[in-house]
């Protein structure tokens, strides 16, 4: 062996070691996450306000002032009957916030990083496929919706007139599977209003999509109650709500926090599940179309 071979350095020596495809992918999707909630921890009173307002000034009005004055919904009928209202609507206020934590979290700022600002262009240059920028983005809305379904329920239990208490009884393991499925799948929903709708249309979005859901989703009633809302001895409404992945959120959220009656898990659970594919499914493909374009 020549003097020049035997001082050459072996080959991997100072060489930077390399790393897989899967390792590089993950560690760029935590990146992204973990960015998502910086911005959410420098903005946090933004979030919390956000957060509480539409919930508070539901109970407030629904459980506060109505049974003060003794008019129509949760007033009226004494306070037995405005402690069940109170135990419908608790969980149903939660299940709204989850939905539009979802929606405003990944709905609207992907319709601005669509739009004028242009920031996705920044984020597709992450070392990952574009499909996993798009997962990111849920994930931390999903987060965000945990966040706010956890604020939001105190709040909610508390917020009523003298004599009127919402009965909550925590089921712990629905709460840990139902919870974390209903935020993924409304942030899901979010991901494909936000790459379905232009930037210059997000607010037709709120009208013709986000107003039914919320008015036929369940949060003021259950769907066991809609059966007398028929036709010709068609239970149609009852029927035609199905439609919406809202009526599963809540009426999870009352299995989860309530003894009140309520849809039947075995329904909700992989009804939820086929939304949350079908919203994921959709949205990745559309932003996939949107980035590429």
């Amino acid at each position: 062996m020549s003097t020049l071979e035997a001082s050459a350095p072996p080959a991997h020596v100072g060489m930077a070691p390399t790393r897989s495809a899967f390792g590089a992918s993950r560690i760029a999707l935590w990146a992204l996450i973990l960015r998502d909630l910086l911005v959410l921890r420098k903005h946090v009173f933004e979030f919390v306000v956000r957060t509480l307002v539409q919930p508070f000034l539901l109970c407030f009005v629904f459980l506060y002032v109505f049974p003060k004055i003794g008019q129509g919904i949760g007033g009226g009928g004494g306070p037995a009957t405005e402690s069940a209202f109170a135990t419908v609507l608790v969980p149903g206020v939660v299940g709204i916030s989850i939905l539009f934590q979802g929606v405003q979290s990944v709905a609207l700022t992907m319709s601005q990083e669509f739009g004028y600002t242009r920031e996705i262009e920044d984020r597709v240059q992450a070392p990952c496929p574009i499909w996993l920028v798009a997962m990111a983005k849920v994930l931390s809305g999903a987060v965000q919706g945990l966040i706010s379904a956890a604020l939001v329920l105190p709040i909610a239990s508390v917020v009523h007139a003298k004599g009127v208490e919402a009965h909550i009884t925590l089921h712990w393991w629905i709460i840990v599977t139902l919870v974390p499925l209903a935020c993924v799948t409304m942030a899901s929903l979010g991901l494909l209003l936000g790459t379905s709708f232009e930037p210059r249309n997000i607010g037709l979005m709120f009208g013709f999509i986000i107003l039914p859901v919320t008015f036929l989703g369940g949060t003021y009633y259950q769907w066991t109650r809609l059966a007398p809302v028929q036709a010709a001895g068609w239970h149609w409404l009852q029927i035609v709500v199905l439609i919406n992945p809202l009526i599963y959120v809540n009426e999870g959220m009352r299995a989860a926090l309530t003894d009140a009656p309520h849809m039947h898990l075995y329904v909700v659970y992989p009804v939820l599940i086929g939304f949350l594919a079908l919203f994921l499914g959709i949205g990745l493909r559309n932003f996939r179309r949107r980035v590429l374009s």
